[in-house]
């Protein structure tokens, strides 16, 4: 690697002069500058910005733990946060922790494999000094990532923390199932079933918590026995649609777009049309929404605009921190609305 007295021993200047033009200081000549940008570039010089921070405790640098970069919620998340964090001058760290590659969904209730991956990524950004650590999650759920002595400071993406102190940014499953509901409602439905994930689900139970209040308000009945729960995979659409049309059901809220894909399967072997006999809704805009016939009506998620806000969260404790100043309140804990994405997969009914 090319150092920084090397780029000065041949400008002919000193190290300082070098610095303090790489950091933007004023009191040196353009001529000066000019000439040691050029050989920078020439050199292909890069400040170490670890060494930096162990001389100024200011590394501007930004960690991102993502639980695994390949649940499809991830990247949105992370690109958004990159971003951000470029345009504010910040480098970023991504750790991905494959989670999922290692266990499947195995892991949520072993605390001892998931402490064995996370504690020593924790223990090493702190040891490198990183100002602060946006956490993604791979679902919604309750999480204990940190202890609250952790003084780096955190922000949950897609999830929610048990402890007090960490800000988080999810999706607002409860108003995402409301309108989704809703809108099926204004489509004439109302013998409306339902496929969920895992009863237990955050997203589930939100979500369905959204609908019954959509029901309720419309004065229609909400008919328990009409709520099948899956795994958020395509083959359980497929199981979970038979005993909803052997009921009469005349649409079906499907939790994921997986699972509604499941249900179209299920659909075309008895002889229906999606769209036609039974209209299915799912959830997440995954792009085989988009491919199924007919495109599927769905809910986009707003992953962008959660990594946006998990940033700005982020960089308003940065600023407290670099002026002084206590945490106002308690921490944010944000949810962000789903937008309903209507296509061809709602018939409407005649009421």
């Amino acid at each position: 690697m090319v150092t920084l007295k090397e780029i000065a021993r041949e400008c002919n200047v000193s190290a300082t002069t070098v610095s303090n033009i790489l950091n933007g200081k004023p009191k040196v000549s353009e001529a000066t500058r000019q000439k040691v940008m050029q050989v920078v570039k020439k050199r292909g010089y890069q400040p170490n910005y670890v060494a930096q921070g162990l001389r100024n405790q200011r590394t501007r640098t930004i960690a991102v733990i993502a639980e695994d970069i390949g649940q499809f919620t991830t990247p949105g998340i992370i690109e958004s946060v990159m971003a951000r964090f470029e345009s504010e001058g910040y480098h970023t760290i991504l750790w991905n922790l494959r989670l999922y590659a290692r266990w499947s969904e195995s892991w949520y209730n072993n605390e001892q494999a998931y402490r064995s991956i996370l504690n020593p990524v924790l223990q090493e950004l702190r040891s490198i000094k990183v100002e602060g650590v946006i956490y993604v999650a791979g679902h919604a759920r309750l999480i204990h990532c940190t202890t609250q002595d952790y003084e780096v400071p955190m922000i949950m993406a897609y999830a929610y923390p048990d402890l007090p102190g960490i800000p988080s940014v999810t999706i607002d499953e409860e108003k995402s199932g409301y309108d989704m509901v809703k809108y099926l409602l204004s489509m004439g439905h109302r013998r409306i079933g339902f496929i969920g994930g895992r009863a237990n689900n955050i997203h589930t139970q939100r979500r369905l918590y959204g609908a019954q209040r959509a029901m309720f308000e419309s004065h229609v009945p909400y008919n328990p026995e009409w709520v099948r729960y899956g795994d958020w995979f395509r083959r359980s659409g497929y199981e979970e649609a038979g005993p909803l049309v052997q009921a009469g059901v005349t649409a079906i809220f499907c939790m994921a777009d997986r699972m509604a894909g499941g249900v179209y399967d299920y659909l075309e072997e008895k002889g229906l049309r999606a769209g036609e006999d039974i209209s299915v809704t799912g959830f997440d805009n995954q792009d085989l929404s988009e491919y199924c016939r007919p495109a599927l009506t769905t809910m986009d998620l707003p992953l962008t605009e959660i990594g946006n806000r998990a940033s700005l969260l982020l960089l308003e404790r940065l600023k407290e921190r670099e002026t002084g100043e206590e945490p106002k309140g308690e921490a944010e804990n944000l949810s962000i609305p789903c937008t309903l994405v209507e296509r061809k997969s709602v018939k409407r009914l005649t009421i």
